[in-house]
């Protein structure tokens, strides 16, 4: 989608960590402290393949495949800014309705069908619209 419309649409990426999911807190914040190391996309890839075997252990090992300075990648795991975005980001989305995970909107309205196809039409109504102002 960033490619197709390059310069019309960019993505915010928002945290909700489910209440239910032990590590998911901390899995946010593992991957925002890997972000300051400019590996935010690769952790949280990381993160979805390995979501059944979350834990401290796991999100160092994965720190490590990655290359990730450890002693920083740590340090910012605890850093009250990043835990502060990540308690933002879901209290943002609980104001907004969202109730699962993952959740897509577009121009504020979520999108219940993420097919890519019907995501892109959404897209190019939206354009659309922009353009007729």
């Amino acid at each position: 989608m960033l490619k197709k419309y390059s310069g019309s649409v960019r993505i915010v990426f928002k945290n909700y960590p489910l209440k239910n999911h032990k590590f998911a807190a901390k899995a946010a914040t593992a991957a925002l402290s890997a972000g300051r190391q400019g590996k935010f996309w690769e952790f949280h890839d990381e993160l979805f393949k390995n979501y059944r075997q979350l834990s401290d252990k796991k999100f160092s090992e994965i720190a490590r495949k990655l290359g990730l300075n450890e002693t920083q990648f740590q340090e910012d795991r605890k850093n009250p800014e990043i835990v502060a975005m990540v308690q933002t980001d879901y209290q943002e989305g609980s104001k907004i309705g969202v109730r699962g995970i993952p959740a897509v909107f577009v121009n504020g309205r979520r999108i219940s069908n993420r097919d890519l196809q019907a995501i892109g039409s959404i897209i190019e109504k939206e354009i659309k619209k922009t353009k007729k102002r």
